[in-house]
């Protein structure tokens, strides 16, 4: 399975492992909660997901490497006890606490969750000293002479052998007693969530043209070549600064990520084809309205990737749009939030103290939040910016003399008020952008293969549902229904082969 399916499986572990019954007691004994093996080639995403579940479950996480430990840390060091059996005294030796057992009660101190991920990382990796240890952990869930609490659900992560030569096989009654999930690469998955944090443009277009170059790993004489999800987020990450610095990214800068000779060439000479479209199309006068007969001529003439690499142009700086809009929304809401309860407030100390009482009472809930791992970076700074505004507001208060609670919300209100009516203005802009960008294709391919991609990105981009689900566009409606139709008209022909 792709890893977005692999992490609906693990969440949906968690739904059924942690679910009690009327006296207060996991449904599904512990003996029966079986850990979770995520076995597939590196670069993938399984380690990112557990971050993400975290978030979305709202349970804890405690991540490891397993190679990065030795035997002791793993299970704690030795010391004589003192015991009597049978009337005698005997000296026997016992464990301290696992440094990974140690770190999960560590955790629940910190964040006062009870529940979690225990994630280990190369699982089948493990040295030989501690590979007997690991066989008992997955077979009895315990470190050493410790257990891992209840409520606390085991997945672990390794790769095929053909990717690893220190890899270690697990015998049948290990197998037995685990589940065992084994994920693939998949462009598509990967592309959903690459347009809902901004991946750098050029990367998913390359991508998008040459989906095969996507994840890659070949043996050679000259050793191991290799593209992975991994190394794309990653270069894509750093172009968007380097850009920024009014550098050029050329195949050296490339192949320190994508480690195939042959892919790092081809996306260098991509990226400065790329550049070169950017330049000479000027995707801000291409959407201004008026982009001129010469340059609709000009991109109508286009060889097929000229045209996609301009399209991607476009649909990326309709998403930059898109994204704004959406993070307007969402920092409003906030800040919504937050003017509701000043407007009931009890009373007590100034309308300005209620308004900064109301900021650090952000600030504390953005703490707990991070502490517990439950923010991402976008819902951290969106609540930082709720957080300046609340005490830009209360210094409003005291800068204009406002004491009176009615009074003080009225003014608030009409700040808010300009607030929204900046939201209103960036989704119109963002609205007229796309009618703009409807009358570019129109004008320069009619309804051909350029308008159906245009259009199915937008149904597949995160940021873009969310707007078009807010504001009206005729023209998106009407094309969406003639691929819908389209569509529908496909399947019915291929139904019809089949019955022949």
């Amino acid at each position: 399975m792709n890893i977005k399916r692999a992490k609906e499986e693990i969440k949906n572990c968690i739904q059924v492992y942690f679910m009690k019954d009327g006296h207060g007691e996991y449904m599904l004994p512990a003996i029966r909660q079986r850990p979770v093996l995520l076995m597939g080639p590196p670069g993938i995403g399984k380690t990112q997901i557990m971050e993400q579940i975290a978030r979305e479950c709202r349970v804890g996480l405690v991540s490891y490497t397993i190679t990065h430990h030795t035997r002791q840390s793993a299970i704690g060091l030795p010391f004589i006890e003192t015991r009597e059996y049978g009337g005698a005294a005997h000296s026997v030796t016992e464990y301290t606490m696992s440094e990974i057992v140690a770190a999960i009660y560590q955790k629940m101190e910190d964040t006062g969750l009870k529940e979690g991920i225990l994630f280990i990382d190369e699982i089948n990796c493990v040295s030989e000293t501690l590979a007997p240890m690991m066989l008992q952990f997955l077979q009895c869930k315990t470190f050493g002479n410790h257990r891992i609490p209840d409520g606390w659900l085991i997945v672990t992560a390794g790769n095929p052998p053909e990717y690893n030569k220190s890899v270690r096989e697990f015998d049948i009654a290990t197998l037995d007693r685990i589940k065992k999930i084994d994920v693939e690469a998949d462009f598509s998955v990967w592309k959903e969530y690459a347009l809902r944090t901004a991946v750098h443009p050029a990367v998913l277009a390359y991508l998008e043209a040459r989906p095969d170059h996507f994840y890659r790993i070949e043996t050679t004489a000259d050793g191991r070549r290799f593209a992975t999800p991994r190394g794309w987020e990653d270069l894509a990450r750093f172009l968007e600064i380097y850009e920024k610095t009014g550098k050029k990214a050329d195949r050296d800068v490339v192949i320190q990520y994508i480690e195939h000779p042959g892919i790092a060439r081809d996306f260098a000479a991509y990226l400065e084809l790329y550049e070169k479209y950017r330049a000479d199309y000027r995707i801000e006068r291409l959407l201004s309205g008026n982009p001129g007969e010469e340059l609709i001529n000009q991109l109508a003439g286009a060889p097929f990737d000229e045209r996609f690499s301009v399209l991607s142009l476009i649909l990326a700086h309709l998403n930059s749009h898109f994204r704004d809009v959406w993070k307007k929304e969402a920092f409003l809401e906030l800040l919504f939030d937050s003017l509701k309860r000043f407007r009931t407030a009890d009373g007590k100390g100034s309308p300005s103290d209620q308004a900064r009482f109301l900021a650090k009472e952000l600030s504390e809930k953005r703490g707990e939040k991070l502490k517990c791992g439950f923010i991402g970076r976008d819902e951290d700074y969106l609540m930082r910016d709720a957080q300046a505004k609340l005490e830009e507001y209360a210094l409003l208060l005291d800068r204009e003399h406002i004491t009176a609670q009615d009074a003080a919300f009225e003014r608030l209100k009409e700040r808010f008020d300009e607030e929204n009516g900046e939201f209103d203005r960036l989704s119109e802009r963002t609205l007229g952008l796309l009618e703009h960008a409807f009358d570019l294709l129109e004008a320069a391919f009619g309804a051909g293969q350029e308008m159906t991609i245009f259009v199915t990105e937008l149904n597949t981009n995160y940021y873009s549902v969310h707007f078009l689900k807010e504001n009206i566009c005729e023209r998106y409606y009407q094309y969406n229904k003639t691929l819908l139709f389209e569509d529908q008209e496909d399947e019915i022909r291929e139904r019809l082969k089949q019955m022949a």
